[in-house]
């Protein structure tokens, strides 16, 4: 596939070289040819020096025949404009990602109606899951982290119990997998647990509390 990073600082030279090293087409655009020092030196895509809303800029790096654009630039603001510019005039872009810093900024993305991904907010995310409580492990994000899918370990307290009375009163909180003896499967909520079951969960942040706290009740029974 062919990919546009549009910003060769830190995370677009990292995506940049992980994409080539999955075997994609990568061209690399950045006003500062210094930037480009940033790429691995093993990257042997193509750098493409030029402002990012100059429409020669899009032609020496081919964006007719892209696949995937990822706006990685340092400033919010900018990369707003310029997803907007490319999903103006290149629609047939399959996929465009920008990306968000400033917490504070994300209302600006979505009103422009554009994918995003705030590395801030998700990093935040993980940060007070884990100071809270590790033993739910977070195995997949959407969008920023307002929702996740979580893994966690029925204890000998829970063994009998059922899908539907573990998240009875959670709300926000969906089973997605219950897996036993290696074998997963989608659970019925008259589905009784056992001690060493696997379930997995998707949840918000507030339906995640509430299991953890409907857990504890359980220990302390």
């Amino acid at each position: 596939m062919n990919f546009v990073v549009v910003g060769c600082g830190r995370v677009g030279a990292e995506l940049s070289f992980r994409l080539f090293k999955n075997g994609h087409q990568v061209v690399v655009v950045d006003s500062n040819k210094e930037s480009f020092n940033r790429l691995h030196q093993d990257f042997r895509g193509r750098t493409v020096e030029g402002e990012a809303l100059s429409q020669d800029t899009w032609k020496r790096a081919d964006m007719d025949h892209v696949d995937g654009v990822a706006v990685v630039t340092n400033s919010d603001t900018l990369n707003a404009v310029i997803g907007h510019t490319i999903r103006s005039y290149y629609p047939q872009v399959k996929q465009l990602l920008v990306r968000n810093y400033d917490p504070a900024m994300r209302e600006m993305l979505e009103a422009f109606d554009l994918q995003f991904i705030s590395s801030t907010s998700w990093g935040a995310e993980r940060f007070q899951e884990l100071l809270i409580d590790s033993s739910f492990r977070a195995i997949f994000s959407a969008g920023n982290g307002e929702v996740e899918m979580y893994e966690m370990s029925i204890s000998p307290k829970w063994d009998g119990m059922t899908v539907a009375a573990l998240l009875n009163d959670c709300s926000g909180t969906i089973c997605a997998a219950l897996t036993r003896a290696g074998r997963a499967e989608l659970p019925s909520p008259e589905m009784k647990l056992k001690s060493g079951d696997l379930l997995t969960v998707s949840a918000t942040l507030a339906g995640i509390k509430s299991l953890r706290e409907r857990l504890q009740e359980g220990m302390e029974a």
